[in-house]
């Protein structure tokens, strides 16, 4: 017989911060070009990751799947400046970015239910 607690439910705080996790690439993709990204859910996870699992979870992977995504487009960008490398280029700056759109949408999704989301292909730095 277990003695494990299940874990309390989430907050409707916690849902609303661990959404802005998500979502805030998104609204740095609009204000930066995509070149910070990795900002705001850095932020939540430096100020609000002891709040809860949830929100620690959410920023923490949002923030590795981003820095990811920044690599990729950083890669595309120096085989842009190779010119022969030009069409991998474009498809390092275009299926990260989808890539981004999706997830982060399916990621907040799942937050305001209070479901932790694991991003693919993550760098994991934050944990």
């Amino acid at each position: 017989m277990s003695t494990a607690l299940p874990a309390p439910a989430a907050s409707g705080d916690d849902k609303a911060l661990a959404v802005l996790a998500h979502l805030s690439p998104l609204i740095a993709l609009v204000l930066s070009a995509g070149w910070l990204s990795f900002l705001g859910p850095l932020l939540v996870w430096l100020v609000w990751r002891d709040r809860g699992e949830l929100v620690r979870t959410a920023s923490a992977t949002s923030f590795n799947f981003n820095i990811t995504i920044w690599i990729a487009i950083v890669l595309g960008w120096i085989c842009a400046f190779t010119l022969i490398l030009l069409p991998v280029a474009f498809v390092l700056w275009f299926v990260p970015g989808l890539l981004q759109l999706i997830f982060s949408i399916l990621g907040a999704i799942r937050a305001s239910r209070g479901e932790a989301f694991r991003y693919p292909l993550q760098v994991p730095i934050l944990r």
